[in-house]
């Protein structure tokens, strides 16, 4: 995700406040092209993890993940995964191992589903929707490595409590991650870096390195390249749970 899924925010009465803060804005953009739509109707449902939703599963029943991908595979998961250029990319490059992205804005999923179609990967699960849901239902230390790339920075400081980087969403990621499992975050909004690095450590991360120098293997996204053309400097962190 990204500032361009940003949205002013406007205010709820006390009684329709949801039980979590979204740490994402927009859940769909401008009109999809006709192709757009098809990979939404021909393709989403068989990429779509079953039991994690509330509707799916109201009790919160824990998932077994080796029935999501029908292998013993390692598990790797991407929050927010925006428009989908990096998740292919590592789907790609890594055959052996299987991820898992979550992403709320539609947008973003009928534009990753046509880069599937276009890459042949198979080693791909798609949850259109909050990765505190997928959280909730996975055993503990089922994810051996997670992603957050370019998430949605909410700028203005009273909504700091909305970024993914809080206790309320770093416990629960750190409880489903393996123990030496890797937690990589990408940002170009400075602000968003300090807080990654503050709270982390507080969910029981270590930060093993932190630059302007990004991962061997990382591909640039459209929101780096769109940061980078508006003079931002993407800043690059790696954490791990030990």
């Amino acid at each position: 995700m990204s500032d361009e899924t940003q949205t002013p925010e406007t205010p709820e009465p006390e009684a329709a406040r949801p039980e979590w803060r979204n740490f994402y804005g927009r859940r769909a953009g401008k009109t999809m092209r006709p192709s757009q739509k098809t990979y939404l109707s021909e393709d989403l449902d068989s990429l779509t993890p079953r039991g994690i939703t509330r509707e799916d599963n109201p009790e919160r029943e824990i998932i077994d993940p080796a029935s999501i991908f029908g292998n013993d595979n390692p598990i790797w998961l991407e929050v927010g995964f925006g428009g989908g250029e990096h998740l292919v990319h590592m789907c790609a490059r890594y055959p052996q191992v299987n991820i898992i992205g979550c992403e709320p804005f539609i947008n973003g999923v009928a534009m990753l589903l046509g880069k599937i179609r276009e890459a042949g990967v198979t080693n791909i699960a798609v949850h259109p929707g909050d990765a505190r849901d997928l959280m909730d239902v996975l055993p503990e230390g089922s994810i051996a490595k997670a992603f957050l790339n370019y998430p949605d920075p909410w700028p203005k400081r009273r909504h700091h409590r909305r970024r993914f980087v809080t206790q309320d969403h770093l416990v629960p990621l750190a409880r489903c991650l393996q123990p030496g499992a890797e937690f990589r975050v990408a940002t170009d909004i400075p602000s968003y870096m300090t807080q990654a690095l503050r709270e982390a450590p507080k969910a029981g991360f270590e930060l093993t390195a932190h630059s302007g120098t990004a991962w061997d293997d990382w591909i640039s996204t459209r929101y780096e390249q769109k940061a980078l053309r508006e003079g931002r400097t993407p800043d690059y962190a790696t954490f791990r749970k030990p």
